[in-house]
């Protein structure tokens, strides 16, 4: 009876230590969370109505320690916004939201490198965000460098508007002046989408699978107004 113990030991130790040996099972990607409890219309919706807000000089009153406290865990923006780094241009006033409403991402001329692609990548993938607004905004000092034609004092602002000089050279047959580079920083607007979905396969994937929204819009720094330049806009 005990040598069949100890065999029936011996066999359930051998058992254990091939589990052991076993490679771990990978965890599943974390992807982006479950669908939204907004719809797209409905969120960019929220953000006109705080634009208007802001317009009027209305913000809505916010319990920020409250709503601090509440995001010490985990965040799930409702939308992720491309802008420039313009001081005038905050989205986070501009559309009257508060603390982890949207993810943003700011550079001078509204353009995304690798680094802001990646970021924007992570907020869809990780985070749930399911819309992408591109600002732009008037009297853009990057695009307006970018029109001048003028050699940068830099590598980086160079590289800077060389991004945004397709956008300008689409328009420089159409305007001149002040004109042109309204029309370029409108245009810039629509580049820097593009610009999006070309050099990022997450984002364009998800896109043509109706998973992701893009709007495309631009500041108004005489009235605060924020107007959508892109085609289901208008």
């Amino acid at each position: 009876m005990l040598r069949r113990l100890t065999y029936i030991a011996n066999i359930f130790l051998l058992v254990m230590v091939a589990v052991a040996q076993q490679p771990a099972v990978p965890a599943a990607h974390p992807a982006h969370a479950a669908e939204p409890a907004q719809s797209p219309d409905k969120i960019w919706s929220d953000l006109v109505d705080g634009n208007k807000r802001f317009v009027a000089g209305q913000l809505m009153p916010q319990p920020v320690v409250k709503v601090r406290e509440s995001l010490t865990k985990s965040q799930h923006p409702k939308a992720m916004v491309l802008s420039c780094s313009d001081s005038r241009v905050p989205p986070e006033l501009v559309f009257d939201q508060t603390l982890g409403d949207l993810f943003v991402v700011r550079a001078a001329g509204n353009i995304a490198g690798p680094l802001g692609l990646a970021s924007l990548e992570y907020a869809f993938d990780h985070l749930g965000s399911t819309v992408l607004v591109v600002l732009g905004h008037t009297k853009c000092g990057a695009v307006t460098a970018a029109c001048s034609g003028e050699k940068m004092p830099t590598a980086n602002l160079q590289a800077m508007v060389d991004q945004i000089d397709p956008a300008v050279k689409k328009v420089k047959g159409s305007a001149t002046g002040d004109a042109l580079i309204e029309a370029a920083i409108q245009e810039n607007v629509h580049e820097s989408a593009r610009d999006v979905m070309m050099h990022s396969e997450v984002l364009r994937r998800a896109k043509e699978q109706g998973k992701l929204t893009v709007i495309e819009a631009e500041y108004q720094l005489d009235t605060g107004e924020v107007v959508r330049l892109d085609k289901a806009g208008q």
